[in-house]
């Protein structure tokens, strides 16, 4: 079975946001106060639950740290102590430090914003331990490109909506969807973010699919 080029299927994509907007509400997402913490908290949440990462991002709060100018000077092994709420805080630490050394290289976020968005991905993807789904977190929520981040939860619901196999590449899926999409930002924002409260509240693992949103008539 080839995967699904997803061409028309922008109308079908329009609808389920409609729904999802209309169930929800806006999500305001993504949680973090600043640039900075919404990127620190990308690289966290990998493998963890959001609450852990909060635990994470209090303590570094709390000390001081969600300033780039004081998490750059920090080495791998003191920051592992700090995320440790985060689980696998030993990689995660070695993660976040690389990317944090990026950042201060350029200057901060200020200093990405003539970046075109796919030299600003490519060298997201450079950094150790930044990979897909983590570099277009980083663009759309901390940086406000126009990209959708396409995770897990987008995978299932999609693909029980027949849209997707809901295993292709990222590479693949992630453009395929861009194409069909509105694209502004607020838009990919809130989609991704309405796709993951489905998630929780309906389309897990074990689907409850009465009352979801996406039931079919």
């Amino acid at each position: 079975m080839n995967s699904p080029s997803l061409s028309g299927a922008g109308t079908e994509l329009k609808e389920i946001y409609r729904r999802l907007f209309r169930a929800f509400g806006p999500q305001h997402w993504w949680p973090g106060d600043s640039p900075l913490e919404i990127a620190v908290g990308a690289v966290l949440t990998q493998n963890a639950a959001w609450v852990n990462v909060e635990r994470a991002i209090g303590l570094l709060r709390n000390n001081g740290l969600l300033k780039l100018d004081r998490l750059a000077r920090l080495s791998p092994a003191e920051l592992a102590p700090l995320i440790r709420p985060a689980g696998l805080h030993n990689v995660k630490a070695r993660r976040l430090h690389a990317l944090l050394q990026w950042l201060d290289a350029l200057g901060g976020f200020s200093g990405l914003g003539s970046m075109p968005t796919p030299r600003l991905r490519a060298e997201l993807l450079a950094c150790h331990g930044v990979g897909p789904e983590t570099a277009d977190s980083i663009l759309l929520y901390a940086l406000g490109r126009p990209v959708f981040v396409v995770d897990a939860y987008t995978r299932r619901i999609l693909s029980r909506y027949g849209l997707v196999r809901g295993d292709e590449p990222y590479g693949e899926l992630r453009p395929a969807l861009e194409s069909n999409l509105d694209a502004r930002p607020r838009v990919l924002n809130e989609f991704h973010a309405l796709l993951v409260r489905l998630a929780k509240t309906h389309c897990r693992s074990r689907p409850l699919c009465t009352g979801c949103p996406l039931e079919r008539d």
